[in-house]
């Protein structure tokens, strides 16, 4: 007989620490973003758009956490697989949308754990994927 040890799943108050910590790390370096939180289904959790951040940006951070939560692994580490001669450019989903392989999403696991995802968008590639890192870096 196998035991199995339960994963607490991503909460409403994990997905506004994450959207804080991204903002606070965004207004820190002086750039406006917009979050997205989904949990380990793809549910949206959460979502906030600074009021300055250009209105695609928050379709930008959807895909990104999308991208993540579907590949189980950081956005950033999979630019160079959709460059010209990479691996690959596009990938069908099941959620109907085209993924946007680019930095900014980032898998959130617990203990282990696929728990869901967050996906920064409004900055430079290199700075959502920070603002995104040191958001997951606060749950522990």
């Amino acid at each position: 007989m196998s035991t199995t040890t339960a994963v607490s799943p991503l909460t409403i108050q994990d997905a506004e620490t994450l959207l804080a910590a991204a903002h606070q790390a965004a207004e820190a370096a002086g750039v406006t973003v917009s979050v997205t939180v989904l949990d380990a289904g793809g549910h949206l959790l959460a979502f906030r758009r600074d009021d300055r951040a250009v209105l695609i940006s928050g379709e930008t951070s959807t895909r990104k956490a999308y991208t993540a939560l579907q590949l189980d692994t950081p956005t950033a580490d999979l630019v160079d697989a959709v460059q010209p001669g990479g691996l690959f450019h596009t990938l069908p989903t099941a959620l109907d949308r085209p993924l946007l392989f680019i930095a900014g999403g980032v898998p959130v696991h617990r203990d282990g754990r696929l728990i869901g995802a967050i996906g920064v968008g409004g900055g430079a590639p290199e700075q959502d994927h920070a603002f995104a890192t040191a958001a997951v870096a606060t749950l522990v």
